[in-house]
C-alpha cells in the first residue's frame, strides 16, 4: 500500500500524521522534496518519532536549502525540479509519501505537488482546525476528486470540533482515519499511542 500524505496548506501537521501512519503500519517513509531545514528535515523528525525497527527512510529526491515554495527554493539553488528525476523508491513494504505544503504548491512553471501523486497511491488529507479550514479542506478534496485521485480518508489535527468535522465528513463522504489532539509535545511514546489508535482504520484501506 502506498499512502500519499497531503495537507490543506502549510503547517497543518502532515509530518506528525506521517509519523503516526508510518509507525502504525511499520511502513517505509519518503519525502520527495524537502525545502529548507536541511539539518532538521521532516525525514530527521520521522526518524526521531518512530520506534519500530522495520521502517526504512528513503532520501529526498530534491533537498533544497531555502524554506520556501519548492519552485523558488529550487531557483535559488540554481536547479529546476523535474518530475522524471523524482523516482519512487523500490520497497516490498508499505510506503508513506509526504508531500510539501498543499496540493497546488508549484514545483516549476508547469507542475505542482499534485503531479507527484501516481494512480496507485491512496491519498490521506490532513486538515487542521482553524477559521477557514472547512473551505480549504473541501477545496483540497474537490481538487483530488477532479483529478480522479483515490482518497483514502482524512485526519483531523486539533482538539475535537464536531461542527467542523461533521460537515466535512457529511459533504465529502470520506472516512475519518483519526484525530490528533493539541498535544503539549510529540515524542516516540505519543506517536506510538496514536499509532495504536489509527492502526485499525489504516489496515482497512
Amino acid at each position: 500500500m502506498k499512502l500519499f500524505i497531503t495537507g490543506i496548506g502549510t503547517d497543518v501537521g502532515k509530518t506528525i500524521a506521517s509519523a503516526i501512519i508510518t509507525e502504525a503500519l511499520e511502513a517505509d517513509y519518503w519525502k520527495p522534496i524537502q525545502a529548507g531545514d536541511v539539518e532538521t528535515s521532516d525525514s530527521h523528525k520521522i526518524k526521531q518519532y518512530i520506534s519500530n525497527t522495520k521502517t526504512q527512510l528513503f532520501p529526498n529526491s530534491y533537498l533544497l536549502n531555502t524554506p520556501a515554495s519548492p519552485h523558488l527554493a529550487a531557483e535559488l539553488d540554481g536547479v529546476v525540479l523535474e518530475l522524471k528525476k523524482i523516482q519512487e523508491p523500490i520497497t516490498q513494504n508499505h510506503l508513506v509519501i509526504e508531500g510539501a505544503g498543499g496540493l497546488f504548491v508549484p514545483l516549476n512553471d508547469t507542475d505542482t505537488i499534485a503531479d507527484l501523486i501516481k494512480p496507485d497511491y491512496k491519498v490521506i488529507v490532513v486538515s487542521r482546525h482553524y477559521l477557514g479550514s472547512i473551505n480549504h479542506t473541501l477545496l483540497t478534496i474537490e481538487a483530488l476528486k477532479h483529478r480522479n485521485i483515490d482518497i483514502a480518508g482524512i485526519v483531523f489535527n486539533g482538539n475535537e470540533l464536531p461542527s467542523t468535522e461533521e460537515i466535512i465528513l457529511k459533504k465529502t463522504g470520506l472516512t475519518m482515519i483519526g484525530r490528533i489532539e493539541d498535544e503539549p509535545y510529540f515524542d516516540q511514546n505519543v506517536i506510538s499511542y496514536y499509532a495504536d489508535i489509527f492502526r485499525e482504520n489504516l489496515l482497512k484501506l
